[in-house]
């Protein structure tokens, strides 16, 4: 009688280490399988990093705060570059607040609104463009600046147009 006990346990102590081998293997190949899934989505992941960040440089050529050129004018003439920058953007949205026509945006607007200026991006040292709208109507200026002798900001409108579609 014990003898037969003994075989049970040995036989069922046999299946369950199979079982086990069995269940570990599958759980194993499971885990490779998701690993190698992991790795080919990283590689993808990493090849479109690499053309974002050539795109974001390509974008962000025509950047004054990544122009080194433009940087050294501003830093020559004892400007902080840090200071200057929004001091230039507050200047140009500060021309929102005029009361009437706005003072750079050659175009009226349509009747009960204002056209404003929305979005500046500043080129170089010289030259900036902006887009405006009055909510129906949008369009695109290029202006050109310069900081006079006497420390005073001078907008100047160089080129500019309206979008004739509409929404």
């Amino acid at each position: 009688m014990k003898q037969r006990i003994l075989t049970y346990l040995f036989v069922f102590s046999i299946l369950l280490i199979i079982f086990q081998f069995v269940n570990s293997k599958r759980v194993f190949e499971d885990m490779n399988n998701k690993l190698g899934n992991y790795k080919s989505q990283l590689e993808k992941y990493k090849d479109s990093v690499l053309v974002l960040e050539r795109d974001v440089a390509e974008a962000s050529h025509f950047n004054l705060e990544r122009n080194e050129d433009a940087i050294s004018y501003f830093e020559n003439q004892d400007y902080n570059i840090d200071e200057l920058i929004p001091f230039i953007k507050d200047e140009l949205y500060k021309l929102n607040e005029v009361k009437g026509d706005h003072p750079i945006v050659p175009y009226a607007a349509s009747e009960g609104r204002k056209m404003l200026i929305n979005t500046v991006k500043m080129l170089n040292h010289k030259w900036i463009i902006a887009d405006f709208s009055d909510g129906q109507y949008w369009g695109e200026i290029f202006l050109t600046y310069e900081i006079t002798d006497n420390k005073q900001l001078k907008f100047n409108l160089f080129e500019y147009f309206l979008y004739t579609f509409f929404k």
